[in-house]
């Protein structure tokens, strides 16, 4: 009996990799990159003519402001690689790594780009903060056993 115990412990233990995939919007959807692109272009320099001009500050607040933009969507520039384990999802970004267990989530909720990971019960608005955000890849194959997966180990879906 113990030794049945011992070696299902180590299966357990034994880290198994599920889903894996990397995610790079940028270069995934190249219409909306071209758009974003010219856009920010546009704004940069519409920015730079209000922060000079109409409001008269140096050119180091245009930098400020340009760099508050751009970090705010970096997510969309930098490749994102996910992999799922059997207690655990890893998210790796350009600089960090996330790593949180599966029970640090109450639900989870998928739209047409991702799948959102709530520390709630429920959704509620400060799941961007609190939550996980998870990008398909691009062929999205991974889509339909990601959710039954996601409902085995984490079991609400909104």
């Amino acid at each position: 009996m113990s030794s049945s115990k011992l070696t299902s412990e180590k299966k357990e233990k034994k880290d198994v990799v599920h889903f894996e995939w990397t995610s790079f919007p940028f270069k995934d959807r190249p219409q909306t990159s071209a758009l974003l692109t010219v856009f920010l272009i546009f704004f940069s320099f519409l920015l730079r003519y209000f922060v000079e001009h109409a409001f008269l500050l140096s050119t180091m607040w245009f930098w400020i402001f340009m760099t508050l933009i751009f970090l705010s969507i970096s997510s969309y520039f930098i490749p994102s690689k996910y992999t799922f384990y059997n207690n655990r999802l890893v998210a790796k970004y350009l600089f960090f790594k996330v790593e949180r267990p599966y029970k640090d989530f109450g639900c989870f909720y998928s739209d047409k780009l991702g799948v959102m990971l709530s520390t709630f019960k429920t959704p509620r608005r400060l799941d961007p903060f609190r939550g996980m955000s998870v990008r398909y890849s691009k062929t999205q194959l991974e889509k339909e056993e990601l959710l039954k997966f996601l409902e085995q180990k984490i079991g609400k879906r909104f």
